[in-house]
Protein backbone atom coordinates (compact mmCIF):
# COMPACT_ATOMS: atom_id res chain seq x y z
CA UNK A 1 0.00 0.00 0.00
CA UNK A 2 3.04 2.16 1.04
CA UNK A 3 4.29 1.56 -2.93
CA UNK A 4 1.00 2.31 -4.64
CA UNK A 5 0.55 5.77 -2.74
CA UNK A 6 3.91 6.72 -3.18
CA UNK A 7 3.48 6.49 -6.61
CA UNK A 8 0.22 8.49 -6.33
CA UNK A 9 1.66 10.88 -4.66
CA UNK A 10 4.48 11.43 -7.10
CA UNK A 11 2.23 11.30 -10.28
CA UNK A 12 -0.22 13.82 -8.02
CA UNK A 13 2.86 16.22 -7.55
CA UNK A 14 3.86 15.83 -11.58
CA UNK A 15 0.69 17.38 -12.54
CA UNK A 16 0.64 19.96 -10.11
CA UNK A 17 3.81 21.16 -11.89
CA UNK A 18 3.18 20.82 -15.29
CA UNK A 19 -0.41 22.74 -14.66
CA UNK A 20 1.84 25.17 -12.86
CA UNK A 21 3.31 26.41 -16.49
CA UNK A 22 0.14 26.01 -18.58
CA UNK A 23 -1.28 29.30 -19.62
CA UNK A 24 -4.84 29.86 -19.35
CA UNK A 25 -6.83 30.57 -22.92
CA UNK A 26 -6.27 34.41 -22.45
CA UNK A 27 -2.89 34.46 -21.02
CA UNK A 28 -2.15 32.33 -24.38
CA UNK A 29 -3.76 34.77 -26.95
CA UNK A 30 -1.91 37.58 -24.85
CA UNK A 31 1.78 35.84 -24.69
CA UNK A 32 0.88 35.29 -28.65
CA UNK A 33 0.37 38.86 -29.28
CA UNK A 34 3.23 40.08 -27.53
CA UNK A 35 5.45 37.67 -29.04
CA UNK A 36 3.51 38.78 -32.62
CA UNK A 37 3.83 42.85 -31.59
CA UNK A 38 7.58 42.07 -30.48
CA UNK A 39 8.46 40.40 -33.86
CA UNK A 40 7.02 42.76 -36.47
CA UNK A 41 8.26 45.98 -34.28
CA UNK A 42 12.30 43.91 -34.93
CA UNK A 43 11.23 43.30 -37.86
CA UNK A 44 9.74 47.10 -38.80
CA UNK A 45 12.63 48.39 -37.41
CA UNK A 46 15.40 46.62 -39.44
CA UNK A 47 13.36 47.41 -43.09
CA UNK A 48 14.04 51.10 -41.62
CA UNK A 49 17.75 50.34 -40.98
CA UNK A 50 17.87 48.18 -45.00
CA UNK A 51 16.27 51.33 -46.33
CA UNK A 52 18.50 53.60 -44.48
CA UNK A 53 21.78 51.98 -45.68
CA UNK A 54 20.82 51.69 -49.23
CA UNK A 55 20.14 55.21 -49.28
CA UNK A 56 23.65 55.91 -48.23
CA UNK A 57 24.45 53.66 -50.76
CA UNK A 58 22.49 55.52 -53.60
CA UNK A 59 23.91 58.74 -51.81
CA UNK A 60 27.28 57.71 -53.51
CA UNK A 61 26.61 56.25 -56.39
CA UNK A 62 25.62 59.71 -56.95
CA UNK A 63 28.63 61.16 -55.76
CA UNK A 64 30.61 59.46 -57.57
CA UNK A 65 28.48 60.04 -60.55
CA UNK A 66 29.12 64.00 -60.23
CA UNK A 67 32.82 62.61 -59.75
CA UNK A 68 33.09 60.89 -62.86
CA UNK A 69 31.34 63.41 -65.14
CA UNK A 70 33.35 66.20 -64.10
CA UNK A 71 36.50 63.93 -64.60
CA UNK A 72 35.29 62.93 -67.92
CA UNK A 73 34.55 66.71 -68.95
CA UNK A 74 38.07 67.22 -68.70
CA UNK A 75 39.69 64.48 -69.89
CA UNK A 76 37.61 65.12 -73.00
CA UNK A 77 37.94 68.56 -73.33
CA UNK A 78 41.68 69.16 -72.32
CA UNK A 79 43.54 67.53 -74.66
CA UNK A 80 41.43 69.77 -77.95
CA UNK A 81 42.28 72.91 -75.38
CA UNK A 82 45.75 72.00 -75.04
CA UNK A 83 46.00 71.18 -79.07
CA UNK A 84 44.85 74.84 -79.52
CA UNK A 85 46.98 76.89 -77.41
CA UNK A 86 50.93 77.29 -75.63
CA UNK A 87 53.07 78.27 -72.88
CA UNK A 88 51.34 77.83 -69.21
CA UNK A 89 47.94 77.42 -70.83
CA UNK A 90 48.77 74.26 -72.64
CA UNK A 91 50.33 72.74 -69.48
CA UNK A 92 47.27 74.14 -67.75
CA UNK A 93 45.61 71.99 -69.82
CA UNK A 94 47.79 68.92 -70.33
CA UNK A 95 47.94 69.09 -66.37
CA UNK A 96 43.81 68.60 -66.10
CA UNK A 97 43.53 65.85 -68.58
CA UNK A 98 46.50 63.69 -66.00
CA UNK A 99 44.81 64.90 -62.86
CA UNK A 100 41.13 63.64 -64.24
CA UNK A 101 42.34 60.54 -65.38
CA UNK A 102 42.94 59.12 -62.07
CA UNK A 103 39.71 60.86 -60.86
CA UNK A 104 37.57 58.85 -63.19
CA UNK A 105 39.26 55.58 -61.85
CA UNK A 106 38.69 56.77 -58.12
CA UNK A 107 34.83 57.17 -59.70
CA UNK A 108 34.75 54.11 -61.41
CA UNK A 109 35.82 52.34 -58.14
CA UNK A 110 33.77 53.84 -56.01
CA UNK A 111 30.34 53.53 -57.88
CA UNK A 112 31.45 49.97 -58.16
CA UNK A 113 31.56 49.73 -54.09
CA UNK A 114 28.50 51.19 -53.74
CA UNK A 115 26.84 49.16 -56.04
CA UNK A 116 27.91 46.16 -54.85
CA UNK A 117 27.72 47.44 -50.92
CA UNK A 118 25.51 45.34 -49.10
CA UNK A 119 22.43 47.34 -47.33
CA UNK A 120 19.91 44.77 -45.67
CA UNK A 121 20.96 42.78 -42.38
CA UNK A 122 22.97 45.14 -40.77
CA UNK A 123 22.23 45.92 -37.44
CA UNK A 124 22.06 49.54 -35.93
CA UNK A 125 25.73 48.98 -34.23
CA UNK A 126 27.37 48.43 -38.23
CA UNK A 127 25.17 50.87 -39.68
CA UNK A 128 26.30 54.07 -37.51
CA UNK A 129 29.99 52.50 -38.19
CA UNK A 130 29.11 52.49 -42.27
CA UNK A 131 28.03 55.57 -42.01
CA UNK A 132 30.76 57.05 -40.11
CA UNK A 133 33.25 55.82 -42.18
CA UNK A 134 32.21 57.38 -45.25
CA UNK A 135 31.96 60.72 -43.13
CA UNK A 136 35.61 60.62 -42.09
CA UNK A 137 36.42 59.34 -45.66
CA UNK A 138 34.72 62.88 -46.95
CA UNK A 139 36.82 65.06 -44.18
CA UNK A 140 40.04 63.59 -44.47
CA UNK A 141 39.42 63.63 -48.39
CA UNK A 142 38.73 67.65 -47.88
CA UNK A 143 42.26 67.84 -45.90
CA UNK A 144 43.91 66.20 -48.94
CA UNK A 145 42.25 69.10 -51.18
CA UNK A 146 43.42 71.62 -49.07
CA UNK A 147 46.83 70.39 -49.62
CA UNK A 148 46.49 70.59 -52.97
CA UNK A 149 45.62 73.89 -53.72
CA UNK A 150 48.27 74.64 -51.14
CA UNK A 151 50.75 72.52 -53.64
CA UNK A 152 48.98 74.86 -56.32
CA UNK A 153 50.03 78.45 -55.16
CA UNK A 154 53.70 76.73 -54.02
CA UNK A 155 53.99 76.26 -57.91
CA UNK A 156 52.65 79.29 -58.91
CA UNK A 157 54.92 81.03 -56.61
CA UNK A 158 57.66 79.43 -57.80
CA UNK A 159 56.92 80.27 -61.64
CA UNK A 160 57.81 83.48 -60.21
CA UNK A 161 60.78 83.48 -59.77
CA UNK A 162 62.27 83.18 -63.20
CA UNK A 163 63.24 79.18 -62.71
CA UNK A 164 63.19 76.93 -65.62
CA UNK A 165 60.33 75.65 -67.31
CA UNK A 166 58.24 78.48 -65.50
CA UNK A 167 55.24 78.42 -67.97
CA UNK A 168 54.19 75.13 -66.73
CA UNK A 169 55.05 75.15 -63.27
CA UNK A 170 52.61 78.27 -63.66
CA UNK A 171 50.19 76.21 -65.69
CA UNK A 172 50.30 73.53 -63.43
CA UNK A 173 49.83 75.58 -60.31
CA UNK A 174 46.85 76.73 -61.99
CA UNK A 175 45.29 73.23 -62.41
CA UNK A 176 45.83 72.55 -59.28
CA UNK A 177 44.22 74.93 -57.83
CA UNK A 178 40.80 74.67 -60.37
CA UNK A 179 41.57 70.85 -59.20
CA UNK A 180 41.45 70.80 -55.74
CA UNK A 181 38.94 73.79 -55.04
CA UNK A 182 36.81 72.11 -56.97
CA UNK A 183 37.33 68.55 -55.23
CA UNK A 184 37.39 70.61 -51.28
CA UNK A 185 34.05 71.98 -52.92
CA UNK A 186 32.91 68.68 -53.70
CA UNK A 187 34.12 66.74 -50.56
CA UNK A 188 32.61 69.35 -48.53
CA UNK A 189 28.93 69.40 -49.74
CA UNK A 190 29.12 65.68 -50.04
CA UNK A 191 29.90 65.11 -46.53
CA UNK A 192 27.02 67.90 -45.20
CA UNK A 193 24.81 65.91 -47.86
CA UNK A 194 25.71 62.38 -45.88
CA UNK A 195 25.92 64.16 -42.13
CA UNK A 196 22.19 65.54 -43.04
CA UNK A 197 21.65 61.68 -44.24
CA UNK A 198 23.07 60.51 -40.58
CA UNK A 199 20.53 62.89 -38.73
CA UNK A 200 17.40 60.57 -40.43
CA UNK A 201 19.11 57.43 -38.02
CA UNK A 202 19.26 59.14 -35.16
CA UNK A 203 15.75 60.66 -35.68
CA UNK A 204 14.97 56.98 -34.70
CA UNK A 205 16.80 56.40 -31.32
CA UNK A 206 15.50 58.84 -28.53
CA UNK A 207 17.41 57.28 -25.81
CA UNK A 208 20.05 55.62 -25.13
CA UNK A 209 20.61 54.17 -21.16
CA UNK A 210 23.05 52.53 -19.36
CA UNK A 211 22.14 49.64 -16.55
CA UNK A 212 23.69 46.82 -14.85
CA UNK A 213 22.37 44.64 -16.88
CA UNK A 214 23.12 46.43 -20.16
CA UNK A 215 22.37 48.71 -22.64
CA UNK A 216 18.88 50.10 -23.63
CA UNK A 217 17.75 51.57 -26.61
CA UNK A 218 14.24 53.13 -27.62
CA UNK A 219 13.84 52.62 -31.36
CA UNK A 220 11.19 54.72 -32.82
CA UNK A 221 9.05 53.74 -36.04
Amino acid sequence: MRTIDNQTNLKSKIEQYRLSYNLSPIDKKLFIFTVAFFLVLFATAQTSLDRFNQERLDLNQKGMLVLGSWALANIISSPIFAGRSSGSIRAFHQMNGYWNSVNLVIAGFGYYNAFKGEANGLSLAESILEQQSIEKILLFNAGLDLAYITGGFYLRERAKRGVKNESRLNGFGNALLLQGGFLFAFDLVFYLVQRGHASVLFEHIEGITFHSNGLGLIWRI
